[in-house]
């Protein structure tokens, strides 16, 4: 692999994976959480500045993928996913990087092997690929990059 690809599970905490193109995977997540007295903007701008400083880290990102959210359970995460996957799409666009939802189905029939697991089931597969994975957000994260590595031509 010759490409540093990036790989995000969206919402007010953030999962993520990287695969660099030499050297181990990367993960982990962070929260974007509004902090007391700070307008509801900041936490897109906190988002970006860390987009910019993880592709500083890794010396370039040469590919994007996300998990592709069409339903959600309350009406507060719909509105943080649409804000942070547009800060992230203006912010591939403008540095040029490509990127693509991946369907939540999708990436959990790919690391589980059924399409409705549950987040048990998709930290337990990535515990199972050597991933020491404390959270579900960076299970899910790391489920969409092994996707991206297994399926795309990246």
């Amino acid at each position: 692999m010759k490409t540093t690809i990036l790989a995000l599970d969206l919402g007010t905490t953030t999962g993520w994976a990287l695969q660099p193109s030499e050297g181990p995977t990367a993960h982990g997540f962070v929260s974007f959480k509004t902090q007391r007295f700070e307008g509801g903007g900041m936490r897109y701008l906190r988002f970006k500045r860390w987009l910019t400083e993880l592709k500083n880290i890794s010396g370039d990102i040469h590919a994007v993928y996300f998990e592709e959210i069409r339903r959600h359970a309350g009406v507060d995460a719909a509105h943080v996913y649409g804000g942070l996957m547009a800060t992230l799409t203006t912010w591939c666009e403008h540095h040029n990087i490509p990127y693509q939802g991946v369907p939540v189905g999708t990436i959990k029939k790919h690391a589980t092997g059924k399409g409705n697991a549950s987040k048990a089931e998709v930290i337990a597969a990535m515990r199972a690929l050597g991933h020491p994975v404390t959270d579900d957000n960076e299970a899910d994260a790391l489920a969409i990059l092994h996707w991206a590595i297994d399926t795309q031509e990246v």
